[in-house]
């Protein structure tokens, strides 16, 4: 008898220990900002970070890492002209986000990146030690932020 409580004992702590850290992952965390259109930025070939054209912006972050932030919006910016004039990120991976920010799909973002229906841009170096912002952007205008670990500590 008494296995079977001491059993469902340690069960009954693995399943409230499960929903705490899946809630902290989820939820406790991130927190929704206000992104203004200045944040949004591309640095230039060659050059240093300028905001570009961003409208509907949605965006979240947390204290808890840099990597956290994740921001959508649109641009009326073409594709072309973003590329003659901002750097291009050649290993850009989104991180997936918590499913409540339902605007950002890592999977979408990293799928049209191999496809080629989406290009990324280097958004700043090191906004965090180690950690890039990396901005990808649709031929439709759709725009994407994440903070993704560089080559500085992914060696």
């Amino acid at each position: 008898m008494s296995g079977k409580i001491i059993g469902g004992g340690i069960v009954a702590i693995a399943l409230i220990f499960g929903a705490l850290v899946y809630y902290l992952q989820e939820y406790y965390y991130y927190e929704e900002v206000a992104a203004s259109p200045e944040e949004i930025s591309l640095t230039l070939i060659g050059g240093a970070p300028e905001p570009i054209l961003a409208e509907n912006i949605e965006a979240i972050d947390a204290t808890s890492s840099p990597i956290r932030y994740r921001a959508c919006f649109t641009t009326p910016m073409s594709l072309s002209m973003l590329t003659e004039t901002y750097e291009p990120y050649a290993e850009a991976v989104p991180l997936v986000g918590p499913r409540w920010f339902g605007c950002f799909d890592a999977q979408e973002v990293g799928e049209a990146l191999e496809r080629g229906e989406a290009l990324a841009f280097l958004g700043q170096k090191d906004v965090a030690n180690g950690v890039d912002r990396v901005v990808a952007i649709f031929e439709d205008g759709r725009g994407y932020v994440w903070h993704q670990v560089n080559e500085e500590i992914s060696k």
